[in-house]
């Protein structure tokens, strides 16, 4: 499902209305947020995919960090997870199964949050994710709706795993390129999202199926500002441009471009293929900061000196035109 599809089916949804709903789907943010009392509010998110790598360990850490990231964006902290499992239990080995819950378990471990339960069905397609729910301070959320004009934007990870996974599928991928992407994808935003918050930060999401153009236009529309994006600093994998020049493009980056593009401004001198991978649909991505440009520099130098050298500062939010990019 595109995202255009899924506007039209959320749009005339009879949403219960909550004034404890911090956060719901008015914002297209990562995560609702529901305040329980003045000091405390949950955070509560959901997400699940298809296998996109062979090795069934990798693939639970992968989706596990994936839905954690929805927390990690909003400034929250995770606290239990339940699993969601779609699993063909009669055809495919039960030991397949218990590596990706293992895998997923391992990144549980690591970012200290406590599996509670879950659910699991029998299914032809293998699927495996987690709903998550953690705490926040109600006056403390990071919502994709809140960029301010004159704040910079922080990426803190590369883009491209989209196109390397398709690859991958044809059997094209290199062993290091999907190294490199799964070392990403297993990587925890935990330490982004805890030196964002004790540095200001004013918006965030994560960047995931609707691409960085996708989820940057969210943020830009939902807080009224536009953005300028600096193409020489967008960090991505340097396989991805290989695959992306011989036709290497999933379905999800033609539908984000298809849905998307109108907003979006390329000066003549970007790269085709660059524009590629802002389009790419990303597993696991990075998160997309919005903060003041002298805190922005020193998180990045933080990250840097803390091991994460694709963080780079890409663009800045610009009071208009409002709900737009240009990438430059």
């Amino acid at each position: 499902m595109g995202p255009g599809d899924l506007d039209q089916v959320l749009k005339d949804l009879p949403i219960p209305r909550d004034p404890r709903v911090l956060v719901g789907l008015e914002t297209s943010d990562d995560a609702g947020v529901y305040q329980l009392d003045e000091e405390t509010a949950l955070v509560q998110t959901v997400d699940f995919f298809t296998p996109i790598v062979d090795d069934p360990f990798q693939f639970g850490q992968i989706a596990a960090v994936n839905a954690l990231s929805d927390v990690y964006a909003m400034g929250g902290k995770p606290l239990i997870a339940m699993n969601l499992v779609a699993f063909p239990i009669k055809t495919v080995s039960a030991a397949i199964l218990k590596e990706i819950l293992l895998g997923g378990l391992s990144k549980l471990k690591e970012a200290n949050v406590a599996l509670v339960g879950g659910h699991t069905v029998d299914d032809p397609e293998i699927k495996y994710g987690l709903s998550v729910t953690g705490l926040i301070h109600p006056r403390r959320i990071l919502s994709n709706a809140t960029a301010r004009p004159g704040d910079r934007l922080v990426l803190t990870k590369p883009l491209g795993t989209g196109i390397i996974s398709t690859a991958l599928k044809g059997e094209m991928a290199s062993e290091a390129a999907v190294k490199r992407i799964v070392e990403s994808m297993v990587t925890l935003n935990r330490k982004a999202s805890e030196w964002m918050q004790s540095m200001g930060a004013h918006a965030c999401t994560d960047i995931t199926g609707f691409g960085f153009i996708g989820h940057a236009l969210e943020m830009a529309k939902a807080s009224g500002v536009g953005m300028m994006i600096w193409s020489e600093k967008i960090p991505v994998f340097p396989e991805a441009m290989e695959y992306a020049r011989v036709g290497l493009i999933p379905g999800g980056a033609t539908a984000n471009r298809t849905f998307y593009s109108c907003h979006v401004d390329a000066d003549p001198h970007v790269p085709s293929l660059l524009m590629d991978l802002l389009y790419d649909p990303q597993t696991s991505g990075g998160l997309l900061i919005s903060l003041p440009k002298a805190e922005a520099e020193k998180l990045v130098v933080t990250l840097q000196r803390e091991g994460n050298s694709d963080a780079h500062i890409i663009g800045e939010v610009m009071e208009a035109p409002q709900g737009r990019i240009r990438v430059i």
